[in-house]
């Protein structure tokens, strides 16, 4: 088993602190507390590690938690398996059920037993935890030879650097529009050519804050001063230490490149903090492949 200061080690304590208190109120703050993670931190390795968001984790073992309890006790009410598994209410607990499941806890019946058998097999509990735990390792390598595959990475103290920038509300996908704007803007003024960098800063982190509500900027780098105006703003990205991951990727594979950073971040023991960017080095739709050539800079402590 891995040691318990490595990142599985300390992702695998938080799933049995999940396991263990599916009954109480369990926050990010809290879980991320008893992996001696950040908050900020942990919600992105756990999902790289895990393969689901931990909100997601805690219903789904709270339901399989649930339909174990209903198989075993047929004299238990739903309310009370509802309180168990760490729902407010036996309708919050049915509706969940139902989508998990495709049927109401209260229609389930033993004739369903075997069908769902193999969630009541935990007499080997310890095996299924070392399976578990195996594979979770395998999310980290996975993540890890990604990173070794794809990109190159260096530690740079960078400069601070002034840009120009239109803000963006909503799904990263549709951040285009921001910089179609900002192009239009900025090609007048002189300051687009072969040499200016454009970039998006993060102010917000997609497994945290809900796709609609996500905060970013499309940048452009700048090299003199500029007067801004409209929906135009000047912000400055603060210099100083970054892990920098220059990679050659399609467009599917950002959300891949990014939780591979943060992984690989763990593992050399680095503490993210601050707004994280992009940085883009070539138009997409010229390459060959369609890929973008990028830089993930990660401010680290």
């Amino acid at each position: 088993m891995e040691p318990s200061n490595s990142i599985v080690g300390r992702i695998y304590k938080a799933l049995l602190y999940i396991d263990k208190n599916l009954n109480k109120k369990l926050s990010l703050e809290l879980v991320a507390k008893e992996a001696y993670f950040s908050p900020y931190h942990f919600h992105r390795l756990f999902s790289a590690v895990v393969g689901e968001k931990l909100n997601a984790y805690i219903l789904r073992k709270r339901i399989e938690r649930a339909m174990v309890l209903l198989l075993r006790n047929d004299d238990m009410l739903i309310v009370e398996i509802a309180e168990k598994v760490g729902f407010d209410s036996g309708s919050s607990f049915s509706r969940s059920f139902k989508k998990f499941y495709g049927m109401s806890p209260s229609k389930l019946k033993k004739k369903d037993i075997d069908r769902f058998s193999k969630i009541c097999i935990d007499e080997s509990k310890d095996g299924q935890d070392r399976i578990k735990f195996k594979k979770y390792i395998s999310n980290i390598n996975n993540h890890l030879n990604f990173i070794q595959m794809k990109a190159t990475i260096e530690i740079k103290t960078l400069s601070t650097v002034k840009t120009a920038y239109i803000g963006h509300i909503g799904n990263p996908e549709k951040i285009a529009n921001a910089f179609n704007k900002l192009i239009q803007w900025a090609f007048p003024k002189g300051l687009m050519s072969e040499n200016t960098r454009m970039g998006t800063v993060y102010h917000d982190s997609p497994k945290v804050t809900e796709a609609e509500k996500l905060r970013m900027s499309a940048c452009v780098f700048l090299e003199k001063e500029v007067e801004v105006n409209g929906e135009v703003g000047l912000r400055v990205i603060p210099g100083g230490k970054h892990v920098v991951a220059r990679y050659e990727i399609g467009g599917s594979e950002f959300q891949k490149a990014w939780e591979s950073v943060f992984v690989w971040l763990s593992e050399k023991g680095f503490k993210p903090h601050g707004e994280p960017f992009e940085i883009y080095y070539n138009d997409y739709n010229t390459h060959p492949e369609k890929k973008f050539i990028v830089d993930i800079c990660v401010p680290v402590e």
